[in-house]
């Protein structure tokens, strides 16, 4: 029997899984024992955001996943949120436009070396490789356009309840709490996993950490705690 509740049952469920989707992989932040995951969706907007200041080039796809030499990496470690990548190097694979009054070997060294800054400065990820393609010259005048990008859905900031929730809250750099996978704090029977948007002029796997620290000192089990960063939010997140 069809209810006045079923089409929006189906549209909740839908958009959560447009939601889910839209977080790209998720990606591994520093090391096999910071038990810290960033979505990639997330990650390329501060990339974006640092390739945008550079002058004579215009970022295009851009896409982060395992570098080569990771193809062969363990299993993922638990706690970690479903369908994460190991922790290992990571590999940036990007297309850009290019100012044709540059040398292409220069403007591409200063891209790559922008986007490898970003990834370790602003963010914690460990990039092996950068993979560059120009698709393009820029017309005249051109060379200084804000790369665009098709916007993904801002993640869905959740209120911070009971203990655990509101210390992860509370760590510095936490813009909010979110719930892409489920609650912004999900506990299972051997681990803990929170996820968060940060700011945007903290790096991402220093707060992860903070937000580590303080739902370990929160909870009464000391179980493991893992976290996701959905979201990169103000300075230096760039357009996504």
């Amino acid at each position: 029997m069809t209810t006045a509740r079923g089409p929006r049952r189906a549209d909740g469920w839908t958009a959560g899984v447009r939601e889910r989707l839209g977080l790209g992989r998720l990606l591994p932040l520093g090391g096999p024992a910071d038990g810290v995951w960033i979505a990639e969706t997330a990650a390329a907007s501060v990339l974006r955001g640092a390739a945008a200041d550079r002058p004579g080039a215009v970022l295009g796809e851009l896409r982060i996943g395992p570098a080569e030499e990771a193809d062969e990496a363990g299993p993922v470690p638990s706690p970690a949120p479903p369908s994460a990548l190991p922790p290992g190097p990571l590999r940036i694979e990007a297309e850009f436009s290019a100012a044709p009054d540059r040398p292409l070997p220069d403007t591409a060294a200063a891209l790559r070396t922008a986007l490898l800054t970003a990834a370790a400065a602003r963010l914690g990820l460990e990039v092996a490789e950068v993979d560059l393609t120009v698709t393009a010259l820029l017309e005249d005048g051109a060379a200084d356009q804000v790369t665009v990008a098709p916007a993904a859905p801002p993640a869905r900031v959740a209120e911070p309840e009971g203990p655990v929730a509101k210390a992860a809250a509370g760590a510095e750099g936490v813009v909010s709490l979110t719930g892409v996978l489920g609650g912004p704090v999900h506990t299972a029977r051997d681990h803990v996993r929170v996820e968060v948007a940060t700011a945007g002029d903290h790096r991402a796997l220093d707060v992860a950490r903070s937000v580590r620290t303080a739902v370990a000192a929160a909870t009464e089990e000391r179980l493991p705690v893992s976290v996701l960063v959905t979201d990169v939010v103000g300075p230096g997140r760039g357009s996504v």
